[in-house]
């Protein structure tokens, strides 16, 4: 059941994706942010490398730190035990120096290559981020171009379209032809319901003027 379910979520999120290809592909816009929004990916994973390259070189250099240290203490150890006639232990000291003044010799030409290699990663990534700006900037020009485009098409239609001006113009005469004949409708009802009695109270009138005549 389980890889059943896993097969159908598969075969749907691949239609989905096929279909938002199919439409990239048929809108430029679309296309651009899909652009936009790798390229926001790639230097987002560069900037994650570049704090790694930060700690790297910090480290590097604390074990720079350490091995000069080292070495100066060793030197120092060395000469102690050559005043105080101490052979082995002045030439464990000697060896120990040596080793420890090799490394920092070592670790200060990583540290200068690390520098300098952040340095170019740093100055690229500003490149980056530059031209990404540009590109956003850009993609925003586009589509305020492709909306005054659409606003002024759409405008277009209702003010220089003679055909649906026309249908406009159709629309509003039928309308205002259905509101004439309610009126008249309202106005013959009306009529209808007070006749008897309009006519009533003039008989009445006309009996009433005959007999002041008499």
């Amino acid at each position: 059941m389980t890889n059943i379910l896993t097969r159908l979520k598969n075969t749907i999120a691949a239609d989905i994706n096929d279909a938002l290809d199919r439409k990239e592909k048929k809108n430029p816009i679309a296309m651009l942010n899909q652009y936009l929004r790798e390229s926001e990916q790639e230097t987002e994973k560069v900037r994650k490398l570049i704090e790694r390259q930060y700690k790297l070189t910090e480290e590097f250099r604390l074990e720079h730190k350490q091995a000069v240290e080292l070495a100066s203490k060793r030197k120092r150890q060395a000469e102690i035990a050559a005043e105080a006639g101490d052979t082995e232990l002045h030439e464990f000291a000697l060896a120990e120096y040596a080793q420890y003044e090799e490394r920092s010799g070592k670790l200060q030409t990583i540290v200068f290559e690390a520098e300098k290699q952040l340095t170019e990663l740093e100055r690229k990534y500003e490149e980056m981020k530059h031209k990404l700006k540009d590109m956003q900037i850009r993609r925003m020009e586009l589509m305020g171009r492709e909306n005054v485009t659409r606003a002024q098409t759409q405008m277009s239609k209702v003010l220089h379209n003679e055909e649906y001006s026309n249908q406009s113009y159709s629309k509003f005469q039928e309308i205002e032809t259905y509101i004439d004949n309610l009126e008249k409708k309202v106005e013959n009802a009306y009529y209808r319901s007070n006749i008897d009695a309009k006519v009533a109270q003039l008989e009445k009138s006309l009996k009433k003027d005959d007999s002041v005549s008499n």
